[in-house]
């Protein structure tokens, strides 16, 4: 989990860099700057396009791992249903509407305590006047997945496209500063 905002943080800062290159380069008429700052978005529209293929690839890995997190979970829950992890798997069932990892029979455990369900002696039986607590999460995890993925293509395509809409602006900003100082 931590790696993940590691990463983000580092995004954010390199990106930070190039938004400098950019305003910097364009301020000062600079054609090094501008250079550099289409040179950085050269490398990071190469991510994201790498990126993208790797998420399509790796859709199964990614489908797996959620069902992993799950299941610790709710494993955790299993061990002691009082907690934050009460709250967890509470947010899990709502957010995919369902119930467990196996089947319906599973008890033994109250509900997760929230305003919506009431307590019962069985996490997944004793909810059963809801509908969606009868649908296994592990299965409903990699239906959830599987069919947003293609919003994940969409925001990458749009984001690929902003790239390319600033690498085309540096290089005529560039070109032009290069032609102005030539008629001069």
């Amino acid at each position: 989990f931590l790696t993940g905002l590691y990463v983000l943080v580092g995004a954010g800062a390199i990106m930070s860099a190039v938004g400098f290159f950019g305003c910097c380069g364009a301020a000062r008429e600079s054609q090094c700057l501008l250079g550099a700052f289409f040179a950085c978005l050269l490398v990071i529209f190469a991510a994201e396009i790498t990126a993208g293929v790797f998420a399509f690839i790796g859709k199964k890995v990614a489908i797996q791992e959620a069902q992993k997190i799950y299941e610790d979970v709710y494993d955790d829950y299993v061990k002691n249903p009082v907690g934050k992890v009460n709250s967890t798997i509470y947010r899990f069932h709502v957010a995919l509407q369902c119930c467990g990892k196996g089947s319906v029979e599973q008890v033994g455990l109250p509900c997760p305590e929230n305003v919506h369900l009431s307590k019962a002696s069985g996490l997944c039986p004793g909810c059963s006047n809801h509908l969606f607590m009868s649908i296994n999460c592990l299965i409903e995890i990699h239906n959830v997945i599987d069919a947003n993925l293609h919003l994940l293509g969409i925001v990458g395509i749009a984001i690929a496209g902003i790239t390319i809409f600033g690498m085309i602006f540096s290089m005529v900003l560039c070109c032009v500063i290069r032609n102005t100082r030539d008629m001069i």
